[in-house]
């Protein structure tokens, strides 16, 4: 696969005796990047200026993207054959890592049954485009007092100061961070985040951005002692009152 499998490209047309661009699927509110280390780095690189600017540039040209856009990505674990791994800046743009693993057996009994079935005819739309963006809007809305962006400042220092680490929380992680908590909020209900929203998220949305330094990944599987640190940052930070 080539960036312009998933951009688009552009082309002459002998008729018009013009260049016209052919918008590739990116062009669309939910792009599912289905195992995306198996793409190249240049691939995987070209969704970069999309889930930061939310518009791509092609031959010198910008298009803007639709709104609500967002990008859901599956990635195989990095010792299968063929992967590549997701570079840290690729990896910064995804607000959060959901380990999905293996579906419980009521769940897979229900995929066995229904393999000759299209899913996609029971599809049904649950929410308008105009409908979500209001919502992401009100987001914004959702009040954080000082103490709790202390809080979160001073978990996501120490990721950057602990002996585990090679690589910490970046400021667009800890904006990440900001954000989910007060989208969880407003799904709780609330119109203000407490301590718990954010103890919830700090996994999902800062142990894919950390890098766990060479000497500290020899002895076990990075992606679990991210976790593992994260953890034991959680319960070195004092929780505000």
């Amino acid at each position: 696969m080539l960036p312009s499998d998933v951009l688009g490209v552009t082309i002459y047309n002998a008729r018009s005796g013009e260049f016209e661009f052919k918008p590739g699927p990116i062009f669309t509110n939910f792009l599912l990047a289905d195992e995306i280390n198996r793409a190249t780095p240049k691939t995987q690189s070209a969704l970069l200026e999309a889930m930061n600017e939310t518009q791509i540039t092609v031959e010198s040209r910008s298009y803007e993207l639709a709104q609500p856009f967002m990008v859901i990505a599956t990635q195989n674990p990095v010792e299968h054959h063929g992967t590549y791994p997701l570079p840290e800046s690729q990896l910064d743009r995804f607000l959060m890592r959901i380990r999905i693993g293996y579906p419980d057996r009521g769940s897979e009994r229900e995929i066995l049954r229904n393999t000759d079935q299209s899913s996609m005819d029971a599809v049904r739309e649950v929410l308008a485009s105009d409908e979500l963006l209001s919502m992401q809007a009100q987001v914004s809305s959702v009040r954080v007092d000082e103490t709790l962006v202390d809080y979160m400042l001073e978990i996501v220092e120490k990721t950057r100061a602990h002996e585990s680490l090679a690589l910490g929380v970046s400021p667009r992680g800890a904006q990440g961070l900001f954000r989910a908590a007060q989208a969880l909020a407003m799904m709780e209900g609330r119109d203000y985040v407490i301590p718990d929203d954010i103890k919830r998220l700090v996994l999902p949305v800062c142990a894919h951005r950390v890098i766990v330094n060479t000497r500290a990944a020899m002895s076990q599987r990075s992606t679990e002692l991210s976790e593992r640190v994260l953890e034991d940052i959680l319960t070195q930070v004092e929780v505000p009152l």
